[in-house]
């Protein structure tokens, strides 16, 4: 089905490229990268050219009221998400009133995600504030999940006396690879996760000085595993609600971001028939971009995650699971430093370094060479060079 949809957004934009009612733009980075001891990136402390990005995504307007849009990509993040090409998204937009007091557009089709701080910006990389997003809020194995779904997302942005307000409402689901449900459950796993639903909802407000950005947002979703006949797990589900708190401040020099998000997850089955586990996950984030010149700017972030908001150091998973998964896999908290400089017009130089306590966010727990090979205290970071046009 994705290679369907790839191959008609291409022979959809080839025969138009070059007529009034299309604009196209695409971007490409590469660079290298190193975690040192965990896998979370890169394997054996290695460090390696696994940052490349590769995309073009393209508007095709019909009329004044409808357009199509599309992107696709090449990707290579090593270990934190399938390395290949995939459909971003693909939608029509609809524009369903348009004056200088109301902006109201239907999406249909794969949508973005447009609830989240960064969600809507996290697959561009000189859109995005580091190579790695803060992972408390935008976890990188859920990448290709969270981005987009099928289904359809209605955006509103509404101009009033007391300032200006956006409204975005969506449902659909996403598909899940063969590697993303063993990036969760581990090698082991033989059968097929799916996402039944995801439905979301988030409000933004900015003040008329347009220099703060406030939002709340809320998701929920069911997930459902589907064991083969030889597997070693057993049908399972897993029913997740998430809150997030969002705020941005902008001023000449600096930009703050801070996100606060709560985790509900019940999971039913997949280890025995009789399993019931009720997580609530609590984290977040603040950061901080200062910019020293026009060319040059710096950033500072920490990031922390609790997998279980009861057992914020872990004690409880290590005593449940008889020691074999340290209390450091119940918590993540990392200081994140980046510098970024603008070369030359549309040429940028990023780089960043991470200090990791814990391993709250590292995939597969339930495998035991994941536990083996990761650390209490490690490290990542990467220097990548991008140009967009």
């Amino acid at each position: 089905m994705k290679k369907i949809i790839t191959s008609v957004l291409i022979l959809l934009l080839m025969p138009v490229a070059t007529a009034q009612q299309m604009s196209w733009h695409g971007y490409i980075a590469q660079g290298i990268t190193q975690s040192s001891g965990s896998h979370f990136i890169t394997d054996n402390d290695a460090v390696t050219s696994e940052l490349t990005e590769m995309g073009i995504n393209g508007r095709y307007q019909f009329n004044s009221s409808l357009a199509l849009v599309g992107q696709l990509v090449y990707l290579d993040g090593g270990n934190r998400y399938e390395q290949g090409n995939r459909l971003d998204y693909l939608f029509l937009d609809w524009t369903l009133i348009e004056n200088e007091l109301i902006s109201t557009h239907l999406h249909l089709g794969r949508y973005k995600n447009h609830h989240w701080l960064y969600s809507a910006t996290r697959d561009v990389p000189h859109t995005r504030e580091t190579a790695i997003l803060p992972q408390s809020v935008y976890f990188d194995s859920f990448r290709d999940i969270a981005l987009g779904s099928d289904g359809v997302l209605l955006q509103s942005e509404h101009q009033t006396n007391l300032g200006q307000w956006q409204l975005n409402w969506s449902l659909g689901r996403s598909s899940v690879s063969k590697e993303q449900t063993q990036a969760f459950l581990g090698p082991m796993a033989k059968g097929d996760s799916k996402q039944d639903f995801v439905h979301q909802a988030s409000i933004y407000w900015q003040p008329a000085s347009l220099n703060w950005r406030l939002g709340a947002s809320y998701l929920a979703s069911d997930f459902v595993y589907e064991a083969s006949p030889s597997d070693n797990f057993i049908d399972g589900s897993t029913d997740v609600e998430r809150y997030v708190l969002s705020l941005q401040y902008f001023s000449e020099k600096w930009e703050l971001s801070a996100e606060l998000l709560q985790e509900r997850r019940d999971n039913r089955g997949a280890i025995s028939p009789t399993f019931r586990q009720y997580l609530i996950g609590e984290g977040g984030y603040v950061q901080a971009r200062y910019l020293l010149s026009p060319a040059v700017s710096s950033l500072v972030r920490f990031d922390t995650y609790d997998v279980n908001r009861d057992d914020p150091d872990g004690i409880k998973l290590n005593q449940q699971t008889d020691g074999l998964v340290p209390a450091y896999f119940g918590y993540m908290n990392t200081v994140a430093v980046g510098l970024r400089w603008d070369i030359a017009n549309n040429w940028r130089l990023q780089g960043e370094h991470h200090w990791v306590e814990g391993a709250g966010r590292i995939n597969g727990v339930i495998d035991p060479t994941v536990i083996s090979s990761t650390k209490k205290h490690w490290q990542m970071w990467s220097i990548q060079l991008m140009y967009w046009f």
